[in-house]
């Protein structure tokens, strides 16, 4: 469990664009305070081969409610998705949308939230951590460029959705027969498909056929 979930800490910077003041929300439970706020994306937001680029701009939608053990936090962010093609390895460019709640507890003597939520420093909070932990848990695995990206060629690496449905290397060779048929490609006449001749200027026979007149 980070440590941030339990232990105030050091008192937080009002200025920091993911921390909220609730010094305007009456303690009576049911007291409500709804905020809107573009605040830049936190570091590490990343899993798989998506995540959200530090700094880039979130859109949140906050509702604080006085609740008895503190003020539980309602969170709605849109935040912008880049990464790699699971399929293709082409760039993405998505959006994401996640909704999250999470309690902030009013701190005991020692600093500390009594439950396992995060606890408030004073009047204000901290959301980072929780949003940080949402758009994680909120990101594609294995994202795609589009639904019905057809990805590499397992041959040469080309992209199918440029080389075309046509795109092809012909039947598969079993690499145990490829010697015979490079040997049987040298013993035939490209022109006349019939057998070469050897070194001495004879045609050759197959094995087990009889020899010509010139043998």
């Amino acid at each position: 469990m980070p440590q941030s979930r339990k232990n105030a800490g050091p008192r937080l910077d009002p200025r920091r664009p993911l921390v909220f003041s609730t010094v305007d929300l009456d303690r009576s439970p049911g007291s409500v305070r709804k905020q809107t706020r573009s605040v830049p994306a936190p570091a590490h937001v990343h899993a798989g081969l998506a995540g959200v680029p530090e700094g880039a701009d979130i859109e949140l939608r906050v509702q604080l409610e006085a609740v008895s053990q503190g003020v539980l936090v309602t969170t709605t962010a849109q935040a912008p998705v880049t990464g790699e093609c699971a399929r293709c390895l082409e760039p993405v460019h998505d959006q994401v949308e996640v909704t999250f709640q999470e309690l902030f507890e009013y701190p005991d003597a020692d600093g500390a939230a009594a439950g396992e939520g995060y606890a408030l420093h004073g009047d204000l909070l901290d959301l980072e951590p929780a949003l940080h932990d949402a758009l994680v848990l909120a990101l594609p695995l294995a994202p795609l460029c589009r639904e019905d990206c057809p990805g590499l060629c397992v041959e040469c690496g080309a992209l199918l959705a440029v080389a075309g449905p046509d795109h092809g290397h012909g039947p598969a060779v079993d690499p145990r027969w490829a010697g015979l048929q490079e040997a049987a490609a040298r013993l035939t006449d490209p022109e006349t498909g019939t057998a070469g001749q050897n070194g001495n200027g004879h045609r050759e026979s197959a094995p087990g056929s009889p020899a010509g007149p010139d043998d």
